[in-house]
């Protein structure tokens, strides 16, 4: 990994270590496959997916990747942590999933190969996992095209977010793996909206996602505390 790569070693070893896990519903990742229909949906009736060239950005093993392309998107995944692509790769042959294709490269490399090339970008769950959160945010708004749409998913950055999504999450009910998350390479709201502004591209709507832990149901609401997502557009 060379000093000029947004990304962080042992981030992409950890996410590495679980990568035959990914498309276990069951395993660690079981929280990306609850919440996957609910960003899917909020997507899809935003931007209806059909026909659309879509990216995804860290899309790790691919489980919205590959549920993009099942809503008739033609779709690119990338992400920097090898073993989980390959995961994807093979998940993408043996579910015979159309139009999907994953490359090993950053945002930024490939904004520089492909600007303004997509209709959707999407970055989910992964700003706080990478050294340089805005630099990302720069390389989407560059790789929409005039007039796209870019989401982004991430974890708030207070008290409560802390006590939720590390300690009820990590250490009290044990959804995810210890040390997924630390508290500092969170994100307030108002932090990625003003690198998002800073990208030129302009946040349209928010959500937020809460989670009930004795009934194991998550949904979309207003309540951004949390986790909570974007979706922005490329002026046109």
């Amino acid at each position: 990994m060379n000093d000029t790569v947004n990304a962080d070693p042992a981030e992409l070893a950890k996410f590495s270590e679980l990568a035959h896990r990914w498309w276990d519903p069951e395993s660690e990742f079981r929280p990306l496959h609850q919440i996957n229909p609910l960003r899917l949906d909020w997507i899809n009736t935003l931007v209806p997916l059909q026909g659309l060239r879509v990216l995804d950005v860290g899309c790790g093993g691919g489980i919205l990747a590959d549920s993009m392309a099942r809503k008739g998107a033609q779709v690119t995944g990338i992400d920097l942590a090898t073993k989980a692509l390959r995961v994807a790769q093979l998940h993408a042959l043996e579910a015979q999933t159309p139009a999907i294709e994953y490359r090993e490269i950053s945002a930024e490399a490939l904004a520089a190969q492909q600007p303004g090339q997509y209709d959707v970008v999407t970055c989910m769950e992964m700003l706080e996992h990478v050294p340089d959160p805005s630099s990302v945010v720069q390389a989407c708004a560059q790789l929409v095209k005039p007039g796209g749409w870019v989401f982004f998913s991430t974890i708030n950055r207070n008290l409560k977010a802390f006590t939720l999504a590390i300690v009820g999450a990590e250490y009290v009910l044990n959804m995810i793996p210890r040390g997924t998350h630390e508290y500092a390479k969170l994100i307030k709201p108002s932090e990625l909206a003003a690198s998002c502004r800073a990208a030129q591209l302009d946040v349209t709507h928010t959500r937020g996602l809460e989670y009930n832990p004795i009934t194991g149901r998550y949904w979309l609401s207003a309540d951004t505390s949390v986790n909570y997502l974007f979706a922005t557009r490329r002026a046109a």
